[in-house]
């Protein structure tokens, strides 16, 4: 009986690992909306990621973008600036953005629900006379 419950187990615990390694993985994200008028989609492949400040033409600041990209196991590719960046665009996409400004980047390390993770925020803006 003992070696049945045993064995059980076991199967379980390897049917949870093989399941988990296919797992893309999870992320998170916090938009602070500073403007209420409607703006139309910006396509995220067209929203320029900008660690610094714009000082060479004015701009309207449209919220905070915020996002986490979290590795789910063991087995998946660490986070990267690169997946922040076009997490970050997503987010910026959906206020209608030209640009995420003041980027910068933190690591949460691991936790119970992640194996590491990748902290990004910034300022969704748009340009102003385009």
């Amino acid at each position: 009986m003992t070696k049945a419950i045993a064995l059980r187990g076991l199967f379980a615990a390897a049917a949870l690992l093989l399941l988990g390694a296919c797992a893309q993985g999870w992320a998170t994200s916090n938009v602070a909306k500073t403007e209420t008028a409607a703006r139309a989609l910006t396509a995220p492949d067209q929203i320029q990621i900008i660690e610094g400040d714009v000082t060479d033409r004015p701009y309207n600041s449209l919220g905070d973008v915020s996002v986490t990209v979290n590795k789910v196991t063991i087995f998946n590719a660490d986070p990267t600036r690169d997946m922040v960046n076009q997490r970050l665009r997503n987010e910026a996409a959906k206020l209608g953005a030209d640009a995420v400004i003041q980027v910068r980047y933190g690591t949460v390390g691991i936790s119970p629900l992640s194996w590491g993770s990748l902290d990004g925020k910034g300022r969704a803006i748009v340009f102003e006379n385009k």
